[in-house]
């Protein structure tokens, strides 16, 4: 797809554009955000502002045209969110920052329509990955994020091996001082790993630790020369100095850029998941497996009530569909999810809840084909971080064609409910571009969404097709989830499965998915379903689902009668437990 380049000029904006090309776009144009005149550096929660006097020389060295804005706004909304939950809520927070960003790209879409995508080159922020991603799904655009939580040292690493000439603009981290400025990656890697050993620095400077300015690498037609600096110290003192480099002058110099570069990709599977494939292939399916039908479905359709229970904090509602007052009576497929999303609303309206309080949302259809028509309806009943989701086709009497399972929590502040909500296409997982979140957590349970094997910097299946592939992708995509949430909310917890669903679209590849599972160190045993449904999104040929408990439990402190928090591991017996069907 064209795209446009997100620029600070750093070096992780300008490594991205690396693997977007890899990737097969095509960069057109680039857009950067910066102070107002006579001001060298913001405060700003979401741009590097450092460097701006060189952004028009890595614009040129690309030969894109700049667009460029002045930040005018604040960091008005500082939490996790950004925007209502609501469909009908606020979309846009006036003041914000992040508004600055929106008037920018629609002021670069306005002159180049064609552009589908935007580069942005975050690698840990949440706070920046929510605020762009927020912009992106406002303007229609799909956010290129091939960095996105990978490991620092191997991206800098990597980016060394690119053959990526930056250096260090500013320095704001513990062992870091003016000596340091102006000096290559390359020459800062021993320091940068050093500090990362000793003091948990972070390599790339995601924690503010550096800033840097690109001034070569393999996409540039020209070569930036700095002619002349001056050194500005903010702060001068024996635990973190704080200064930048001033570029008083500074020009381009022609080179001769490389026909192809040499780029590292990760592996699409980790080595413990690769282990998984393999183990999946090894294994021996079974010739034949004998099943019964278990009910046929008359033309008359069966009238399943919705059942609604609330639990403590928690609310279930199950069952929710059309109402058949006349069989004959025809529905769109649009007024069919509508009609399900009305009866849901008032049955949460009981509990004094509404849909934006769900943290999962199980989808079954009568045919997977509907799914486009059916996520379009669906998507408008939601604002920003929306609920988790599993959506697969089933049999439903006729005429039903839609039927919703949802769980909900009871908050006492929207701090009680965390999403990860990653739209951005990277090597981590797949992007959630629909309206649904990778996970929700609530109540110390995380609700993971249905993760299908795909390739997450493609968002396709793998061809040729194979189980093994798709069970482990599956697998891997649904520890990576797990592993970002515990490290972005909190280090306090392992996390315990308290049930995976395994959906397939064929029984025979039931041993498959179970050598899968029993072949995993990372996935201890808990209590799994396995189901077997008529289709899957995106023909897939598996989808794991997967909730977990992290481990934490309230409970009193006899000392001070004060309720605090403690882990527990959970004990599981294991027992296997046989339905037969009906004849």
């Amino acid at each position: 797809m064209k795209y446009l380049a997100l620029l600070s000029g750093g070096k992780d904006s300008c490594f991205n554009l690396l693997h977007c090309a890899k990737n097969g776009h095509e960069l057109v144009a680039a857009a950067s955000l910066g102070p107002g005149a006579g001001k060298e550096e913001l405060d700003s929660y979401l741009y590097q502002t450092v460097g701006q006097d060189a952004i028009e020389l890595v614009a040129r060295a690309l030969e894109v045209p700049l667009y460029r804005r002045v930040i005018t706004g604040t960091a008005i909304e500082q939490g996790s969110e950004y925007g209502s939950r609501k469909s009908k809520g606020v979309t846009a927070i006036e003041g914000d920052e992040t508004e600055d960003l929106l008037a920018l790209l629609s002021e670069v879409k306005a002159h180049h329509p064609d552009v589908l995508g935007v580069s942005v080159g975050a690698i840990l922020s949440n706070y920046q990955r929510v605020r762009v991603e927020h912009v992106c799904r406002r303007l229609g655009l799909t956010p290129l994020c091939y960095l996105w939580n990978r490991d620092q040292g191997e991206l800098l690493q990597e980016m060394i091996n690119a053959g990526m000439e930056a250096i260090l603009i500013k320095v704001a981290g513990i062992g870091l001082t003016t000596k340091h400025l102006g000096k290559t990656l390359s020459e800062m890697h021993p320091t940068l790993l050093k500090l990362n050993e000793q003091y948990g620095a972070h390599i790339c400077g995601e924690g503010g630790e550096y800033e840097s300015l690109t001034l070569d690498c393999p996409l540039f037609k020209h070569r930036i020369i700095l002619s002349e600096v001056e050194t500005v110290i903010h702060s001068d003192n024996s635990f973190a100095t704080v200064a930048f480099l001033r570029i008083k002058n500074a020009h381009l110099e022609a080179k001769q850029p490389p026909q192809d570069f040499e780029l590292d990709i990760p592996s699409l599977l980790d080595d413990d998941f690769a282990a998984l494939r393999d183990a999946a292939e090894w294994s021996i399916p079974p010739t034949d497996i004998k099943t019964k039908e278990c009910e046929t479905y008359s033309s008359v359709p069966k009238i399943t009530p919705a059942v609604a229970r609330q639990v403590g904090s928690w609310v279930s509602i199950s069952n929710i569909e059309r109402a058949i007052q006349d069989p004959i009576a025809t529905l769109t497929i649009e007024e069919e999810v509508t009609e399900c999303f009305q009866l849901l609303e008032a049955r949460f309206n009981e509990f004094g809840l509404d849909v934006s309080k769900c943290t999962n949302i199980n989808i079954f259809l009568s045919d997977i084909d509907l799914f486009v028509r059916v996520n379009a309806v669906y998507a408008t009943f939601f604002g920003s971080s929306p609920p988790a989701r599993a959506c697969v086709a089933v049999d439903l009497p006729h005429p039903i064609r839609v039927r919703l399972d949802c769980v909900a929590f009871v908050e006492k502040s929207p701090q009680d409910r965390h999403a990860l909500h990653v739209q951005g296409l990277s090597y981590w997982a797949p992007a959630n571009i629909g309206p649904y979140s990778q996970a929700i957590t609530a109540g110390e349970r995380i609700f993971v969404s249905g993760q299908i094997g795909l390739i997450p910097a493609q968002l396709t299946l793998p061809s040729p097709r194979s189980l093994a592939i798709e069970a482990a992708l599956a697998t891997q995509h649904v520890s990576r989830v797990i592993d970002v949430l515990r490290s972005t909310y909190s280090r306090e917890w392992t996390g315990h499965t308290q049930l995976a669903l395994y959906w397939l679209t064929d029984i025979n590849g039931l041993n498959q998915v179970k050598s899968v599972i029993s072949a995993s160190s990372k996935i201890p045993r808990s209590p799994s379903l396995y189901l077997v449904v008529k289709d899957l999104p995106k023909n897939a040929l598996v989808e794991e689902q997967v909730l977990v408990h992290t481990g934490r439990c309230a409970m009193l402190d006899e000392e001070d009668d004060a309720i605090v928090m403690h882990s527990r591991t959970p004990v599981y017996e294991q027992r296997m437990f046989l339905s037969k069907c009906r004849p």
